[in-house]
């Protein structure tokens, strides 16, 4: 299971939000670089960053801070306004490893398939917000009538290898992840899973490590607040993840 710390950006900044609310931002960084360098020391092998400029904007607006964030040598999985090949290439050539493709992944099964014939299946995450099982999209503002588990078996079949998936609901609340809604997200799809929200102590890493054992395709797990509040230790979950 690997461990994703997570930078958000805003304005250029490092940020936090609460379940995904542009005015519940908090800053922590003026440079999103310092925060990755920290977590390249720490021995993070990758890193979650996401342009929420772009995410709310439509189109990339970081992907400046992308670049100076590849000069780590951190492996990147980036996401944020990407709604065109155009978009994809410009964020791998900037330094991205994998792109997390969401809004209009949810709207257009021929996108995503197009993406994995392009890119390649390994290259293309699709990151799936959801909230009370349904898909949210627009940087988490539009809840849509598509059912989250629905979308992460059809761009498995697409050729996606890997999901994002997001509890909006717990995102940015320390409150603990939604292990019942991660289990049906796990048995929805062929795709690696990587569970994003709500962490908020070691405990809740430890589970989904013993979720992962009888779930293969829990790939990992994204980590934000919890680690700059300081309330988990970035070795520890390392640690907790590899044993």
């Amino acid at each position: 299971m690997t461990i994703y710390p997570a930078i958000d950006i805003r304005g250029g900044n490092c940020v936090r939000l609460r379940q995904g609310a542009a005015d519940a931002a908090t800053k922590y960084f003026e440079d999103p670089a310092d925060p990755a360098k920290a977590f390249a020391r720490d021995g993070s092998a990758w890193i979650h960053v996401v342009d929420l400029d772009g995410a709310f904007g439509g189109e990339p607006r970081n992907i400046a801070a992308l670049r100076r964030i590849a000069e780590t040598g951190l492996k990147i999985q980036f996401g944020g306004g990407l709604r065109t090949a155009e978009n994809v290439r410009a964020a791998l050539e900037a330094g991205a490893a994998r792109v997390v493709v969401g809004t209009k992944a949810a709207q257009d099964d021929a996108f995503v398939a197009e993406l994995v014939e392009t890119f390649g299946g390994e290259k293309i995450a699709v990151g799936i917000d959801a909230k009370d099982g349904f898909v949210a999209v627009r940087g988490w503002v539009d809840v849509t009538a598509r059912r989250a588990t629905e979308l992460a078996g059809t761009v498995a079949a697409l050729g996606v290898k890997t999901v994002v998936y997001t509890d909006i609901a717990t995102d940015g609340m320390l409150s603990g992840p939604n292990f019942a809604a991660l289990e049906k997200m796990l048995e929805s799809t062929g795709a690696g899973v990587i569970a994003s929200g709500g962490v908020s102590r070691r405990e809740d890493v430890l589970r989904l490590r013993e979720l992962a054992g009888t779930h293969a395709n829990l790939d990992g797990v994204i980590v934000g607040k919890a680690l700059y509040e300081k309330r988990v230790s970035l070795p520890d979950l390392l640690a907790i993840a590899a044993s």
